[in-house]
C-alpha cells in the first residue's frame, strides 16, 4: 500500500487511482456513513502546479462514480502554501504547519454530510483542520475516509 501510494501521488501514476478507489469503495460500503457529498482535501496552487494533480482528487472522483456521490473539490480551499506533514516530525507540528491553511470559499457545502478524501492520515492533523473549516462553513457533518494510516 506505501508503494501505491507513493507512486500515485509522486511519481505520476495516476492509474493506480482507480484500483485504490475501488479498495476505498469496498471498505465504504461495508461500513456505510452518512453522507452526501465527498470533497478532497486540497492541494495549494502552488503544490499543484509542481505535480500536476491532487491525488486525493483523483481517489475522490473515483469514489464517487463507484459510490454514486457527487465530489465537490472547489469550495474547500488551500489558502496557506505548507511544508508537507511529512516533514514534520510529531503531532504538535504538524497542526501548527497546517492550522489557518485552509478555507471555504463559498456556501456550497452549508447544510450537507461531507465525506472527507485523502491519501494518507499520520496525526490527523490535516483531516482536522479540513473538517473544522467545513463545519464553521455550515457542514452538518464531517467524516474522513483515507488510504491508509501511517503510524
Amino acid at each position: 500500500m506505501r508503494q501505491a501510494i507513493y507512486e500515485l501521488k509522486y511519481h505520476n501514476l495516476r492509474a493506480l487511482a482507480a484500483p485504490l478507489a475501488e479498495m476505498l469503495y469496498h471498505y465504504f460500503r461495508a461500513s456505510p456513513l452518512p453522507v452526501e457529498v465527498l470533497v478532497p482535501v486540497p492541494l495549494h496552487p502552488r503544490r499543484l502546479r509542481e505535480r500536476g494533480y491532487n491525488q486525493s482528487r483523483l481517489l475522490a472522483r473515483e469514489l464517487g462514480r463507484r459510490a454514486g456521490l457527487p465530489m465537490i473539490d472547489d469550495c474547500l480551499v488551500r489558502q496557506r502554501h505548507t511544508s508537507p506533514q511529512a516533514r514534520t516530525s510529531n503531532v504538535a507540528e504538524r497542526r501548527s504547519n497546517i492550522a489557518g491553511a485552509f478555507a471555504c470559499r463559498d456556501q456550497r457545502l452549508r447544510g450537507k454530510q461531507i465525506l472527507l478524501i485523502d491519501d494518507v492520515a499520520t496525526s490527523g492533523a490535516t483531516l482536522d483542520a479540513c473538517a473544522a473549516v467545513l463545519k464553521a462553513g455550515g457542514a452538518t457533518s464531517v467524516w474522513g475516509l483515507v488510504m491508509a494510516r501511517e503510524i
